[in-house]
C-alpha cells in the first residue's frame, strides 16, 4: 500500500491495489492481480486499520488493480474510506459498467484507462467486445459529476493513426484531460513509440483538450 501524489494528482494518497481482472492486456505489469488467490491477500479489516492509523497524514487512498471493478465488496470498502474521512480515487479500464454504475456516485475521482480505438480493443486485451464495455463505462464517467482523467498507455502496437483517431473521438465525447502514457516491457525498459518524438504532432493534440500530459 504504497504513499503517492501521482496515482490522484495532487493529493496524498495511499494505493490499495485489488485481485481480480478479467482482461489480459498485452502490456500489464501486474500480471500477478488478474487472478483472485485469497491466499496472498489481506483482509480488508486489516487494510482499513493502517489505513486509520494514517488518516491524518493520508488525504485519498485510490482503489486499483488488477481491476476494482470486479470485487464485489467495493462499494463497502469505499464506503469505509470516506467514514474515516478520506477521498476516494478509482483506477479503472471500465470491465464492469454494473458495478461502477453502483459506486460512480461514491468516488471523488476517476482514472480511466482507455486502452485502443475502441472497436479494436480486443488487440491489446485479448477479450471480444471489451470495447464495448470500456465505451459504455467511460461514457458513464463523462455523464456524472465526477472529476476524472483518460489515461492511453501507448503499445508500440498501436498506430499513430489510429492513436490520433480515438484522440480526437476521446474530445468529442467531451474528455477534458488526457494523459499519454509510455509502455515498459517486462523489465521496467521504456518502449518508444514514434508519437512521443512529435512534438508539433503532440501540440496539435494538445489543443484538443483542457488538460494534456505525458508521463
Amino acid at each position: 500500500m504504497p504513499t503517492t501524489t501521482v496515482d490522484y494528482p495532487g493529493y496524498i494518497s495511499a494505493v490499495v491495489f485489488l485481485q481480480g481482472c478479467p482482461w489480459q492486456c498485452v502490456y500489464c505489469h501486474n500480471r500477478h492481480l488478474q487472478s483472485i488467490l485469497p491466499s496472498e491477500s489481506l483482509p480488508w479489516e486489516d487494510v482499513l486499520k493502517l489505513l486509520e492509523l494514517r488518516a491524518g497524514f493520508l488525504e485519498a487512498v485510490v482503489f486499483s488493480g488488477g481491476e476494482p471493478l470486479v470485487q464485489e465488496m467495493l462499494p463497502q470498502a469505499i464506503a469505509d474510506v470516506k467514514r474515516i474521512g478520506l477521498l476516494v480515487g478509482l483506477h479503472t479500464a471500465g470491465a464492469n459498467p454494473k458495478m461502477l454504475a453502483r459506486v460512480i456516485r461514491s468516488v471523488n475521482w476517476i482514472g480511466f484507462d482507455v486502452k485502443h480505438a475502441f472497436d479494436d480493443y480486443h488487440l491489446i486485451t485479448n477479450v471480444k467486445d471489451s470495447g464495448k464495455l470500456a465505451l459504455e463505462s467511460l461514457s458513464m464517467v463523462i455523464e456524472s459529476d465526477v472529476d476524472f482523467e483518460v489515461r492511453i498507455t501507448v503499445h508500440e502496437s498501436i498506430e499513430t493513426d489510429s492513436l490520433l483517431d480515438t484522440l480526437k473521438v476521446l474530445s468529442g465525447m467531451g474528455v477534458k484531460t488526457v494523459a499519454l502514457q509510455k509502455c515498459r516491457d517486462k523489465d521496467e525498459f521504456v518502449v518508444e513509440h514514434p508519437v512521443f518524438s512529435d512534438r508539433l504532432l503532440l501540440e496539435e493534440v494538445s489543443k484538443y483538450f483542457d488538460g494534456f500530459y505525458i508521463r
